[in-house]
């Protein structure tokens, strides 16, 4: 059985250990070293990127969590784990650092604010089926490397077309929230890399 790591500093937390569950997985909630190192793959959730990055440093799990990352530890960060992923914020904060898995550019709260949430339908690339979206302060792909697999893209405020789902070898990003759908979708291709 696999055993699945929700990332367990901040952010929501739960409904992507219930959705992990519901694909039968064994779920972790990773908050020490030893957590980290249980886990087959892990999920980096939704939440405040800010307030995650300064978590992962005080309880000493960036530098392990970079190497497992490195080693090909399978991920799927959703909106601020997507920003978590990348290896540049547009907008962040001075100081603020990310653990680099996918060579991208990430723009935070590109969608605008709290306010602005919305609920989106895209097109899932990978099969071309719809898929229904939630994003709440959510980031983009302002730019990315080549390898960079675009999953899914929505047109932002400007009516400028961004990706808000990418797949870099073993990591998955997107800047919606997967789990709190009834699609498993984007939990699946997490789940297939194990």
């Amino acid at each position: 059985m696999t055993i699945a790591g929700v990332l367990a500093l901040q952010g929501d937390v739960h409904e992507h250990q219930v959705m992990l569950e519901s694909l039968g997985a064994e779920v972790i909630r990773v908050r020490r070293l030893s957590e980290l190192d249980a886990v087959d793959a892990l999920v980096i959730p939704g939440g405040e990127s800010t307030t995650m990055d300064k978590l992962l440093r005080a309880f000493d799990l960036r530098d392990r969590l970079i190497e497992r990352l490195r080693n090909g530890l399978p991920v799927l960060g959703s909106c601020a784990g997507m920003i978590m992923l990348a290896r540049d914020i547009e907008g962040g904060i001075e100081g603020q650092q990310t653990l680099g898995a996918i060579p991208m550019t990430v723009r935070r709260n590109a969608f605008g604010r709290q306010v602005d949430s919305a609920e989106v339908d895209l097109v899932w690339e990978p099969d071309g089926s719809a898929m229904h979206a939630t994003f709440i302060r959510a980031p983009w792909v302002e730019s990315r490397d080549q390898d960079v697999e675009v999953l899914a893209t929505a047109d932002g405020p400007d009516g400028s077309r961004h990706p808000v789902a990418v797949r870099h070898q073993h990591a998955i990003a997107t800047s919606f929230h997967p789990e709190i759908s009834a699609d498993t979708r984007v939990h699946e291709l997490l789940l297939a890399f194990t």
